[in-house]
């Protein structure tokens, strides 16, 4: 059998391209309100997570037309898989409503300011939602159990959280808190991944390696922590993340159900015919420095 030309692969490419456009936008018309459903015992991980984006645009889109603040808060022990549903809630949606907030370790200004300060800045505003990669928390977990802070600040602690996020509620914020649980054996084997996966290496930051130390430690306090701030205003919910494609989807979908919003129909868009010849001369392709073409294949032509 003979060879496609390029131009055959192109067009095939083009072909499956509008096939996934159709197959989106089939989801958005079709899918509507997200319903608590079963998916079937051989699931497509790829098929159900496309379908949750979609379903993540629309509450986005609810969000900025509403005005709603929302701040979902996730928290686990290493390697539980909290950023890779992140990564997959954040990559569909517009970061300018959809921020992820990952914060370092606080500066000796910060150090001195009232415990929550720091983190008051990146609350939402109207419209937006705000992902904390960790958060407020670690006062009750890393900083507890490695001696960050003094027992009077972690009493402290304790004591206001529960107070300041129902502050939080009351002006308007919607908060969801949740807890990946896993493991010992998926954290270890996720753990020797890390350690032996270049491109993963930098996950582990020496504060992991030494909280493996403090297992037992690690457990006692976040069962303390849940018995203080998980209140029927803001519960704790617990995601098993033993299985990460299992994790990422439950989670998802639960956030959904999380937010009340409606099913919002597509702005339709007219494209105007593109300008026409105005007897403008582009320079030579020669006074430019292209990228040196290192990967070959079909182009779709050029801007």
């Amino acid at each position: 059998m003979a060879r496609k030309t390029k131009r055959a692969k192109a067009g095939d490419e083009v072909l499956a391209d509008a096939k996934e456009a159709d197959r989106i936008e089939q989801y958005w018309h079709l899918a509507g309100r997200p319903k608590a459903r079963k998916p079937p015992a051989k699931y497509k991980y790829v098929k159900e997570l496309a379908h949750l984006q979609v379903e993540l645009i629309k509450l986005q889109e609810w969000v900025r037309l509403q005005g709603l603040k929302v701040a979902v808060i996730f928290e686990g022990r290493d390697a539980a898989g909290k950023g890779g549903v992140i990564k997959r809630i954040a990559e569909c949606l517009n970061p300018r409503i959809c921020r992820i907030v990952a914060l370092g370790t606080p500066t000796e200004r910060e150090r001195g300011q009232w415990y929550f300060q720091r983190y008051v800045p990146h609350l939402p505003a109207q419209g937006e939602i705000v992902l904390f990669d960790r958060s407020w928390y670690n006062r009750s977990g890393v900083e507890r159990v490695m001696g960050f802070c003094t027992e009077a600040e972690y009493r402290e602690f304790l004591r206001s959280c529960p107070l300041f996020e129902e502050m939080l509620i009351r002006s308007g914020i919607v908060l969801v808190k949740y807890w990946f649980s896993v493991n010992d054996e998926e954290q270890e084997r996720r753990f020797q991944e890390r350690i032996r996966n270049p491109t993963k290496r930098w996950k582990l930051s020496p504060m992991d390696i030494e909280s493996r130390k403090h297992w037992s430690e690690y457990s006692r306090a976040k069962d303390i922590m849940f018995a203080a701030t998980d209140r029927k205003q803001t519960p704790w919910w617990v995601v098993d993340a033993d299985n990460k494609k299992r994790a990422r989807l439950n989670c998802i979908a639960h956030l959904l159900r999380q937010v009340p919003y409606e099913n919002m129909t597509p702005v339709e868009i007219e494209v105007p015919p593109r300008q026409g010849d105005i007897g403008y001369r582009r320079p030579k392709k020669s006074s430019q420095r292209f990228v040196e073409s290192v990967y070959y294949g079909a182009r779709r032509g050029a801007a």
